[in-house]
Formats: structure tokens, C-alpha cells, sequence
């Protein structure tokens, strides 16, 4: 038993599962997960000493890489300042000037302590600027765990087979309608079926938790349709997307305007940050100005608003960053499909920018009907063998891969090399 299978032992004796956090515990891959002990550019480092290829990266956030000096140096800084005060900060007010500079559509932002609280909060925005009560989201779009958003949810919910909670009271969610991704004809249906009663549409705009399924031509533009239409707002849930899939997040790069953006970890440089943003009018709904209310003591956190400033001003400054990553996971895509195609092998592999995911399958994957349809015993003998390689992946088939400024063509080289050979022995199966 290694170092980490030891440390799993003991951490299910006094953690739910082993783990903080579901998908972290490798069941939909059977295996005991890694423990980590540090991370360094595109390397991330096992209790037992081993060293892999990081293509988690923190699922998401380090855009950058791990430990880059800019971020690193940022945090070193605060941290001599102190860890929280619980009150306003500079930083805070430099953060939200830059984020309103960058992302379209936004005049202000107010900043909570993760992904889940930013779009918890969205809705309630959404719900009391409307005066209306029901929310249309995804089948499979993943929104944080919130009680009225775990229905019908993606990442770790589904690929640990229980796609909604217990513990959710039938009231809590009963106001929350599933639409299909990528089809319009079922969000219109909703609304006409509950005319001026519908708050928000919310939409992952690439759905990043259910593998990467991007959106079809004219979904986005036909939401923002429909919703100017109902007079229901159209959120855009951009933890995974936000400076990620372009400096001004979804909203720039597909030209189509939100009414609320949320953002995750990856505006505190991985720490634990979230916020959500809108036209001023909207968002001066909130309190102290409004009657929405939401708070939080640890909002804008010194430490967390220090490296986030420190990302997202190296972006600013260095746009070439989206270049070369996205041109790093062109060259991942290609290699994993020719390697699948040479082993006989079938697997869609789905890219967006510098996210990638390969399904275990023989069809074009589309929509979360597609994605279901992915082999995921299949998936998990391909995360086994390429872990034994070096190659960190997410330990799920319905997650992402994410390509960092500090990965190198070599990298990709080495990685799509190892998918060369397990591919094989999976087609010699």
C-alpha cells in the first residue's frame, strides 16, 4: 500500500467518503485517489513522490500554471498584511474596476468565497429584480450545490450515479424547470408554459460538466431571444469559463450579452473566490443598496484578492496567454483522435479553446443525452493507465481537461504519447 492509499484509509475514518469534495474520492474510477503534496507550473506532485502532468489544474483556475511567481509573490505580500479583516479592502475596489474593464455587459460586482455562492446568489438577484419565483436551467449543467440548482445536475453528481441530493426538500426545487441543452424548442416550451413566472434562464455557456459540450450555433443568441422576449434574465454561469475561454469570458467571445455573469476560483489565482456582476441597475438591487440580500464575512478576502488581482492583471497584460493555449489543446485534440483512430478505438474528442474532453464513444457528442451515452468503464481503464504514465486527468468521464500557460508542445507531445499506448491496449481488448 503506498503513501496514498494509507492516507485514504485514514481519512475515511474521520472524513465523509475519504475526501472534502465527491469527485475527489476516484470512485467513478475505482481506485484510491492521489494525495498531494505540491504543485509547480504544469507539475503536480503525489505523497508518494510521483510527478505527473497536471491537467486538472485545480479544475480550472490555474490558467497560469501553478505557483507563477506573479501570483506567488501577490499572496506574500498580503499575507504580511494580514489573513482577514472583515472590512473593505483596496483591493477589493482594484479587482471589480479591472473585471468591469474587461468582461462586456458588467458596471458592478459583488464578490462571495466560491462558485456555488456566486450563482446562489445570481438567482436570488435574479428572483427579486424580477418579482418572479421559477428559474429554467440544464439537464446536466452543473451550478454548485445549492439546493434549488442540485436537479438534473452534471459534474461529480452524475458521474456518481445520482444525478439530484437527498436532503433537498420537493419545495425547494419545485420552482426549478430542465430545459435541454442545446435545444431551444424545450426552454421555449417552458416559457409558454409558465408565462411572466420564469426569473432566469441559466446556462453553463459551454457545458463544462458534462465532459465539454459547447453550444450548437444560435443557442446562445436564441436564449438571449427568448428571455428579452419572457422578460426573464439569462445568467451565464462562468466559473468555468470566465477568463478562461477569452479575457471578456463567453459574453466576448461568443457576442451575446448576459444579464448576470457569475465567476468562480479562477478571479482569486485558485483561492477560495466567487462573484457575480451586472449592469449597475441591477445590480444596486443588492444590499446595503437594494432589498436582495446577501453577506458574507470573508468576501473579499485580502489574501484571495491579492493573487486574483495578480492573474487576472497578467492576462490583461499578456493577451497572448489565449494563443498559445488554445493552440496547445488544437494540438491535444488532434493527437488524442488520431491515437484513437489508429488504436480503433472510439472517442469524440470535444475542444473549446484550451478545454478538452474525450468521450468514450463511437457518436459526435452534442448534448447531455450524447455524453450519457459515453463508456465510462472504458474512460476509467484509460485514467488507470494513463495515471501509471505520469498523466494527471479528472477522475471522471464527465469532467474537463484544462491546458495551462505553463504546459510546453513537449508536454503535449509526451502526454498524447501515453494515450498512443493505453488506447492500444484498450483495443486489443
Amino acid at each position: 500500500m503506498n503513501r496514498s492509499e494509507t492516507l485514504f484509509e485514514a481519512a475515511k475514518q474521520v472524513l465523509p467518503g475519504g475526501v472534502n469534495s465527491p469527485v475527489r474520492a476516484y470512485r467513478a474510477v475505482g481506485m484510491a485517489p492521489r494525495f498531494i503534496t505540491g504543485a509547480h507550473g504544469s507539475r503536480i506532485y503525489d505523497e508518494d513522490g510521483k510527478e505527473y502532468i497536471d491537467y486538472v489544474c485545480s479544475w480550472g483556475p490555474m490558467i497560469l500554471g501553478h505557483d507563477h511567481p506573479a501570483i506567488r509573490e501577490a499572496v506574500e505580500r498580503a499575507v504580511k498584511d494580514g489573513l482577514s479583516f472583515g472590512a473593505p479592502t483596496r483591493r477589493e475596489v482594484e479587482i471589480a474596476q479591472l473585471m468591469v474593464e474587461l468582461v462586456p455587459h458588467i458596471e458592478m460586482v459583488r464578490m462571495v468565497n466560491s462558485g456555488t455562492e456566486a450563482v446562489m446568489s445570481a438567482i436570488r438577484l435574479a428572483r427579486g429584480a424580477t418579482g418572479r419565483d421559477k428559474i429554467i436551467k440544464f439537464e446536466g449543467c452543473y451550478h454548485g450545490h445549492s439546493d434549488c440548482l442540485l436537479v438534473n445536475a452534471g459534474s461529480s453528481a452524475l458521474a456518481g450515479g445520482h444525478p439530484s441530493s437527498a436532503g433537498v426538500p420537493a419545495d425547494t426545487v419545485k420552482d426549478t424547470l430542465t430545459a435541454q441543452y442545446n435545444d431551444l424548442s424545450t426552454v421555449e416550451a417552458l416559457l409558454n408554459e409558465y408565462p411572466e413566472q420564469v426569473a432566469a434562464v441559466i446556462v453553463e455557456p459551454v457545458a463544462a460538466n458534462m465532459g465539454v459540450v459547447g453550444p450548437a450555433p444560435g443557442f446562445l443568441e436564441g436564449l438571449r431571444a427568448l428571455c428579452d422576449k419572457s422578460g426573464a434574465l439569462l445568467i451565464f454561469d462562468e466559473v468555468i469559463t470566465g477568463f478562461r475561454l477569452a479575457l471578456g469570458g463567453a459574453q466576448a467571445y461568443y457576442s451575446v450579452r448576459a444579464d448576470i455573469v457569475t465567476f468562480g476560483k479562477i478571479i482569486g489565482g485558485g483561492m477560495p473566490v466567487g462573484a457575480y456582476a451586472a449592469k449597475r441597475a441591477l445590480m444596486e438591487e443588492v444590499a446595503p443598496c437594494g432589498p436582495v440580500y446577501q453577506a458574507g464575512t470573508l468576501s473579499g478576502n485580502p489574501v484571495a484578492m491579492a493573487a486574483g488581482l495578480a492573474q487576472l492583471t497578467y492576462l490583461r497584460d499578456h493577451p497572448e496567454v489565449y494563443q498559445r493555449i488554445s493552440a496547445l489543446g488544437e494540438t491535444m485534440a488532434q493527437g488524442l483522435r488520431k491515437a484513437a483512430a489508429d488504436a480503433g478505438v472510439p472517442v469524440a474528442v470535444n475542444r473549446i479553446e484550451s478545454l478538452l474532453a474525450p468521450f468514450f464513444t463511437p457518436t459526435e457528442v452534442t448534448t447531455f443525452v450524447d455524453a450519457k451515452g459515453s463508456d465510462v468503464g472504458r474512460y476509467a481503464q484509460y485514467f488507470a493507465g494513463m495515471l501509471q504514465r505520469g498523466i494527471y486527468l479528472a477522475p471522471a468521464q464527465f469532467e474537463a481537461m484544462f491546458i495551462s500557460a505553463a504546459h510546453s508542445e513537449a508536454e503535449m507531445e509526451q502526454t498524447i504519447t501515453a494515450a498512443r499506448e493505453v488506447l492500444a491496449e484498450l483495443g486489443g481488448k
